[in-house]
């Protein structure tokens, strides 16, 4: 998957702070023109995530919801979407080599 990295930088907007970006990301990425959220994931990392509007969007609302989650999930389609046929089933080997990785683990 190509990454796309687009240069912002940090501004004063009214009585508040934003973020400006480089109008071609908007071009790219028509989704982020409305409302986004800002999740910190550890310090000098954020995850900007675009706020649902409509029923055709996941519900983020959740306080279980985790963002890098969502995004990896988000990726993991667009990959499946792209070239699906790098995708194989799960072998009965790679099954039992899961179930020795996680013997004796108990879940939350």
């Amino acid at each position: 998957m190509n990454h796309q990295t687009f240069s912002g930088k940090s501004t004063s907007i009214g009585n508040s702070k934003g973020f400006r970006f480089d109008a071609a990301l908007f071009k790219a990425n028509p989704e982020f023109f409305g409302e986004v959220r800002g999740t910190v994931l550890a310090p000098g990392q954020m995850l900007v995530s675009v706020v649902p509007t409509g029923e055709q969007q996941p519900e983020l609302q959740d306080e279980e919801a985790n963002p890098v989650m969502l995004a990896f999930l988000g990726f993991l389609e667009g990959q499946m979407a792209a070239h699906p046929e790098l995708i194989e089933p799960v072998t009965e080997a790679q099954m039992a080599h899961i179930a020795a990785l996680v013997e004796g683990v108990e879940p939350d």
